[in-house]
C-alpha cells in the first residue's frame, strides 16, 4: 500500500475497530491489546519517524476509552 492517503485510511480504521472493541464487546484486555498492537505495528511500517504521534494520538486515545468505560464496567 502506497499512496499515503489509503495508508492513513487504513490506519484511521484500525484504530476506529480498537475503540469499538473497547466501547461495546466484552474481548478482554489482552485481545485489545493485541489489535493495538497491530495498530502500532502498521502505523511503525507506515510512518516509521512518527512513534512519537501514535503514542499521542492513538494510544492515548485508546487509554482513555479504557479508562472511562472500562474501567466503570469493571467497578459496576
Amino acid at each position: 500500500m502506497s499512496d499515503p492517503r489509503e495508508m492513513m485510511r487504513e490506519l484511521q480504521r484500525m484504530a476506529d475497530r480498537v475503540c469499538v472493541l473497547i466501547l461495546s464487546s466484552d474481548l478482554p484486555e489482552i485481545d485489545i491489546e493485541i489489535e493495538k498492537n497491530k495498530v502500532r505495528e502498521f502505523c511503525l511500517d507506515s510512518y516509521p519517524d512518527r512513534e512519537d504521534l501514535y503514542d499521542m494520538v492513538y494510544e492515548s486515545r485508546f487509554q482513555r476509552l479504557w479508562d472511562q468505560f472500562r474501567e466503570e464496567a469493571e467497578v459496576a
